[in-house]
């Protein structure tokens, strides 16, 4: 099968940039499976395992699919109808939440069943990584601080919430993904030499931190479409200190970490329970491995090239998603 991997952001990347790096582990896969794959990408990406096509944003996507593609799978919504305007069967990866009720592609994919029933769908794949990519695990290393990882300029992933959590456990925080001064917010997050910010990481600085830490912080606001930092800190060992909201509860197990929508509930885990990082890491591994990904995407592109459209209806997001509630 030839696929085309369409997205509008460069790949790789090596710090921040979620979707970025499943669609470069998927792709990979794909290739590792026996398929073909082709990315159309932006000028500046590089690849040593497949081919890429500059993205023109200002040509019509039928110029840019090539005639020898099987199936074009989109990661960012094409404003395509399922009128065969491509010409082409096509599949899209919704990867966030929606700020307005605008119907989808027919073919459109989500990343957890939670994620799916918010937009009135079944269809839904969780992300997989290649967890090759992320080294060792040390589990005899003293695990002393807890983390916090995401963008944390994004007011639904409650920086300020994980910090309180953090100052109330009495537990020094580390945070990967945002810098101490908040240019959106035009304020210093906080003061405290127990908070120590360390911007966007990647790499083995990033792998060396996680190693360290005896759990994430991630009290988001949001309906979490998926949560690549959560798995990320499940793979080195790191129990899950989070709200229950969106796919958490579809990602944390009850021997993994501690769901709610309090700071004091999450502090008093952080501070008293003990998890098993060995049991961490196997659930990462279990269950959100990239060639798992690949093999749930697969099954989902040969129903459509069957001639079977993945929704009976076009899906469109229900609810609010955002600016849910959280005690601080």
């Amino acid at each position: 099968m030839h696929v085309l991997i369409v997205h509008n952001a460069v790949i790789p990347v090596f710090t921040y940039g979620g979707t970025e790096r499943v669609v470069w582990n998927l792709g990979r896969k794909l290739v590792e499976l026996g398929h073909r794959v082709t990315f159309l990408v932006p000028e500046g990406s590089q690849c040593d395992f497949a081919p890429l096509l500059p993205l023109q944003s200002d040509r019509p996507w039928h110029e840019q699919v090539p005639r020898d593609v099987d199936l074009v799978h989109f990661h960012f919504d094409p404003r395509l109808s399922d009128a065969g305007a491509l010409g082409t069967p096509f599949v899209f990866t919704e990867h966030g939440n929606a700020h307005r009720a605008r119907p989808l592609p027919r073919n459109t994919i989500f990343l957890s069943g939670d994620h799916a029933a918010r937009y009135g769908s079944t269809e839904f794949v969780h992300n997989g990584l290649d967890w090759s990519t992320y080294g060792g695990v040390d589990f005899t290393r003293p695990r002393t601080y807890a983390h916090f990882l995401g963008k944390g300029s994004w007011p639904v992933k409650n920086l300020a919430g994980a910090i309180a959590v953090a100052r109330r456990a009495r537990v020094e925080l580390e945070v990967l993904g945002a810098g101490r001064f908040s240019f959106r917010r035009s304020v210093r997050m906080t003061l405290s030499r127990r908070v120590r910010f360390h911007g966007m990481v990647g790499g083995r600085e990033k792998s060396a931190l996680l190693n360290g830490s005896r759990g994430i912080v991630f009290p988001v606001r949001w309906h979490e479409p998926f949560g690549l930092a959560v798995i990320e800190s499940l793979y080195f060992g790191c129990p899950v200190f989070a709200t229950p909201y969106g796919s958490l509860p579809e990602l944390v197990p009850g021997d993994c970490g501690v769901l709610a929508a309090d700071a004091s509930t999450l502090a008093q885990a952080l501070s008293d329970r003990t998890f098993d990082a060995r049991a961490c890491h196997a659930h990462a591994v279990g269950h959100f491995g990239a060639e798992k990904m690949a093999v749930g995407y697969l099954r989902c592109y040969e129903r459509v090239l069957a001639g079977e459209l993945l929704n009976r209806a076009s899906p469109a997001i229900r609810g609010e998603a955002r600016s849910l509630p959280w005690r601080g």
